[in-house]
């Protein structure tokens, strides 16, 4: 486990920036005006023309640190993200180890600092982002389906009604729409809640994002208006659309364009394709059994959709890994004749749901390719090649490393896009069906 947690930091020094919590300053200078009764959204930081950007709600929660000095705050924000990234991991990573049999808290141990060395989660922790604490609240809805989907078999009949409440899962929701209040993309997520009919936890969603908003209109109603009423649409706020760390579609195109701006008609038209091919592999996905891949479509496809996408906004990469390798070891068991759920060698029965299949010639080579999709893509985010090719305009232009150097500046990009096109989901592997719904996963469908 020290070695690991020594290679993650060779990693990141080796391929990391420079981290000072540049967003976190923002973020702290912005409470410590607003708490001296100046306007939230007028404050500017020094030498830079950025400003608070979150709802007012995000305001109210950042409040308590403008009494911590900017260091502490920044490290208080990245124990808490590592340690929500650790919770986060062991709850995606738990029935994968209960499979193949391996030590849970071992795992997770190997796991955070490995996480941790990637492009997302080191520029979330360097700059001060709150994204591992956004993403941690929507995948604590995913465990809260799964818990409702087993009616609270978790519990004990001498638990509380408290626990009894936490295991039923009734809460499956507010997580989501308490990232929605945060940060408006995670809206994505309710709509897929609406297209699978999982109205209970969409209407706890919704109603969650709408009664904290209401709430922070009524206590800090100034700042309310100000946001929604002009705030909002400011998106230059935010940044140039063709800057290098922006990896969304919008920012792709911005500088396939070599310009400063993104091309509205075409992004709107591609980012509608990507929109209907994201959420409805989502929703089949879910449909045949696997809760926590169309949790990741849905996540990748916000990513790619949004005008802006930073790079430290990229953590659905994280459970896009676990899935490509989960799927790679589930393909090398079939391929051996063994039951993906108990290890068992069998050789009856059709193949899908319980993964059972007769055994092949080569098995080491069954699953290859989503095995080496997984490395790949852990080793981008981790090397992240679109620094050494990162270009500015009017100074310089997005071709000025050739084709090459366009690649690789784009590189994260593209393969968001690819991810929402072709990542694969497991079959029976993690179904979140409520218990009076039936389940209906297709056995061996792709």
């Amino acid at each position: 486990m020290a070695a690991v947690a020594y290679a993650a930091w060779l990693a990141i020094g080796a391929f990391g920036r420079p981290y000072n919590f540049f967003d976190m300053k923002i973020y702290h200078g912005a409470v410590v005006w607003w708490a001296s009764g100046h306007e939230l959204y007028e404050f500017i930081a020094p030498t830079t023309t950025l400003g608070f950007t979150y709802p007012p709600f995000a305001a109210l929660a950042m409040l308590p640190m403008a009494r911590l000095p900017i260091e502490v705050a920044g490290w208080i924000n990245a124990a808490g993200s590592i340690a929500a990234l650790a919770v986060v991991l062991a709850a995606l990573l738990r029935p994968i180890v209960d499979r193949l049999g391996w030590p849970l808290w071992f795992t997770v141990a190997i796991a955070t600092p490995m996480a941790t060395a990637i492009e997302p989660v080191r520029e979330t922790l360097g700059y001060g982002q709150v994204n591992l604490l956004l993403f941690a609240l929507i995948m604590a809805d995913l465990v809260g389906l799964r818990w409702r989907s087993r009616r609270g078999s978790h519990g004990r009949d001498t638990d509380g009604p408290l626990l009894r409440l936490l295991y039923s899962g009734s809460w499956a929701g507010v997580g989501i729409g308490l990232a929605t209040a945060v940060k408006l993309t995670p809206a994505l997520f309710i709509a897929y809640l609406l297209i699978t009919r999982q109205w209970r936890v969409a209407a706890t969603a919704v109603g969650t994002t709408i009664g904290v908003t209401l709430g922070s209109f009524a206590l800090v109603g100034t700042e309310s208006r100000a946001y929604f009423g002009g705030v909002l649409w400011q998106t230059e706020r935010v940044g140039a659309a063709d800057m290098t760390p922006n990896q969304s579609l919008a920012g792709l195109l911005a500088r396939l364009y070599d310009s400063i701006e993104t091309p509205g008609l075409l992004w709107l038209a591609f980012s509608v394709l990507i929109l209907a091919l994201g959420l409805s592999r989502a929703a089949n996905a879910r449909a045949d059994g696997d809760e926590l891949t169309a949790f990741t479509l849905v996540g990748l496809t916000a990513n790619v959709i949004s005008p802006i996408s930073w790079s430290h906004h990229l953590v659905w990469v994280i459970p896009a890994i676990i899935v490509l390798a989960d799927a790679a070891v589930r393909r090398r068991e079939a391929s051996r004749g063994l039951s993906v759920r108990t290890g068992q060698q069998s050789y009856g029965g059709p193949p899908g749901v319980s993964g059972l299949r007769p055994p092949i010639w080569y098995p080491t080579l069954t699953g290859l390719r989503h095995g080496v999709a997984a490395l790949g893509l852990y080793l981008l985010f981790l090397i992240s090649p679109i620094w050494p090719y990162e270009h500015k305009l009017p100074e310089v232009s997005h071709y000025q490393n050739g084709l090459f150097g366009a690649l690789m500046e784009n590189s994260l990009a593209l393969a968001l896009i690819v991810l929402v096109a072709a990542l694969p989901w497991r079959p029976g592997a993690e179904p979140a069906f409520y218990a009076d719904r039936p389940a209906r996963i297709a056995a061996g469908r792709r």
